[in-house]
């Protein structure tokens, strides 16, 4: 078996300039930008990616334009089988998988490795597309006239990925189902972590995949402006800040395009009085921290009630500090680094911001030391209570582990406090009362709900479901949303002639309204 892009930079000590894949050829590119990829553990630079060109960028749509038709025919059946021999493959390479992408995005081993395994999910689900797809119909409309609701992929779609989920969002959220349904790709891996998307490219290569049915580039935001305007691209897929979705969303439909784009979050969690504290602190302190808080549905901002609120913050300090901080592929590590020294400046500005602002710094979690990786972009569990609504540091997202407690006195005045908020991605109420939990699930406004749930993500056949400005489109990924998403809708009316009929007596009056079918 030929080795990896992913093997061979493992044994190479000077950072590799990575390729580019494009009609199943991989490529070097033409440009002279790359982007240094870093092993956020050590802060070494391990890889260089590419900034392709516009031309590199033309010959991807080209590639997946000219692959369209051929896949498009392609029986659902047939086209399943290459998910089902991706899934197996995942499987196989799970410990190679889940080491690279430590290595190279720095969540912790059994974090890495969840991210792989969504990639397994929405796969098993996406290989259900031969019952996924089947339409409508119905005999007899009007007498003798039958309809039929098929569903039919569109076209090229764009796919432009984050750095925080370098596996499950760009081969899990935004692939399987596009492809299943039909679809061909091109998918913009992003520069900080573009080897875990490379190497599960080389994957789908394995499992039989057609040449240019996927295409995996890594470019600059001028480069993508390509994808939002192309006449062959049909849709967009993006997940990223809210100012970037908002831009995407605007600048892709005005130019006819269907889009999902996942924005921004700052997810609360209302805690009340009569809830299990030990077990609510440690939910809380999961989704603070977990996957160094750098994801939109992390849990940044606890709104709790005043007569439990010294006890819980104290009992979250007590366990925030016992965390231990370490490179993400050692499987001792409770909590790995940030992405970059960039976004580790960011956190760190936010927690100066905070305390600027008058928030009391319970547990401060700037400039750890991590016994030999002191080069790493490390950052600890971080605690800001007494954090107000006129506070930026409790209204916007950090996308760090940085929790900002806030205080109240009842259930409404929580509920209202999360409802203001812009975003609207997660909520969970953490609660022994039946009436409240319920009242909290349908009144709300976050599209994804937990009861002493801190991290409602849905499974792969439930779609995910982000609300207000953490959400622009109308179909979401995953779920019955994603296969509307990659499918357009075509209803045909038959009618068929019997040799007994007179000739010359028109029996074709179908004008599409029930009431003007003729019935004899």
């Amino acid at each position: 078996m030929r080795s990896s892009q992913a093997e061979e930079r493992l044994d190479l000590t000077v950072p590799k300039k990575l390729k580019y894949c494009v009609g199943g050829k991989w490529h070097e590119s033409e440009t002279d930008t790359y982007m240094d990829c870093y092993n956020p553990s050590t802060g070494e630079i391990i890889a260089q990616a590419p900034q392709c060109t516009a031309q590199e960028v033309e010959s991807a749509i080209i590639a997946a334009r000219e692959a369209f038709p051929a896949w498009a025919d392609t029986p659902v059946t047939r086209r399943v089988q290459v998910l089902y021999r991706m899934k197996a493959l995942v499987e196989k390479h799970l410990d190679e998988l889940t080491h690279l992408l430590a290595r190279e995005e720095g969540k912790k081993w059994d974090e890495a490795m969840g991210d792989v395994l969504k990639v397994v999910e929405v796969l098993e689900f996406a290989c259900g597309a031969p019952h996924l797809m089947k339409g409508e119909s119905l005999m007899d409309t009007s007498k003798g006239y039958d309809t039929t609701l098929y569903h039919h992929p569109i076209g090229v779609f764009a796919g432009i990925a984050p750095w925080n989920f370098p596996a499950m969002i760009p081969h899990g959220w935004m692939t399987p189902i596009c492809l299943a349904t039909g679809n061909t790709m091109i998918l913009k891996a992003a520069s900080f972590v573009p080897q875990s998307s490379l190497r599960l490219m080389e994957l789908w290569q394995d499992a039989g995949l057609p040449d240019g049915v996927l295409n995996v580039i890594t470019a600059g935001r001028q480069e993508a402006e390509i994808l939002l305007e192309h006449p062959d691209i049909k849709g967009v897929c993006f997940v990223g800040s809210t100012p970037v979705g908002r831009h995407i969303y605007t600048t892709a439909a005005a130019n006819g395009k269907r889009v999902q784009a996942l924005c921004e979050a700052k997810n609360h969690a209302l805690v009340l009085g009569d809830c299990k504290l030990e077990r609510t602190a440690q939910g809380i302190l999961n989704a603070f921290c977990g996957c160094a808080g750098e994801r939109c549905m992390a849990l940044p901002v606890v709104v709790v009630e005043n007569s439990i609120a010294d006890q819980l913050s104290e009992l979250l300090v007590s366990i925030a500090s016992q965390m231990k901080l370490g490179p993400a592929y050692e499987k001792s590590t409770d909590m790995g680094p940030v992405v970059n020294a960039g976004h580790l400046k960011y956190v760190t500005d936010w927690i100066e911001t905070g305390v600027d602002e008058g928030a009391t710094l319970l547990l401060d979690g700037r400039n750890p030391t991590v016994p030999g990786y002191e080069d790493g972009f490390y950052i600890g569990p971080t605690i800001l209570d007494h954090v107000t609504e006129d506070m930026t540091v409790g209204r916007e997202e950090v996308f760090g582990p940085v929790l900002c407690i806030k205080r109240v006195n009842d259930f409404e005045e929580g509920l209202a406090i999360m409802n203001a908020s812009r975003f609207g991605n997660g909520s969970t109420i953490y609660t022994q009362n039946g009436y409240y939990a319920r009242e909290f699930a349908k009144r709300t406004d976050a599209g994804m709900v937990g009861v002493n749930v801190g991290i409602p993500v849905p499974v792969g056949i439930f779609g995910f479901t982000g609300h207000k400005q953490s959400f622009f489109g109308d179909l979401h990924v995953m779920g019955r949303d994603g296969f509307t998403f990659f499918t357009e809708t075509k209803c045909v009316t038959n009618t068929w002639f019997s040799e007994k009929e007179e000739a010359g007596k028109s029996v074709d009056t179908w004008d599409g309204t029930m009431a003007s079918m003729a019935d004899d």
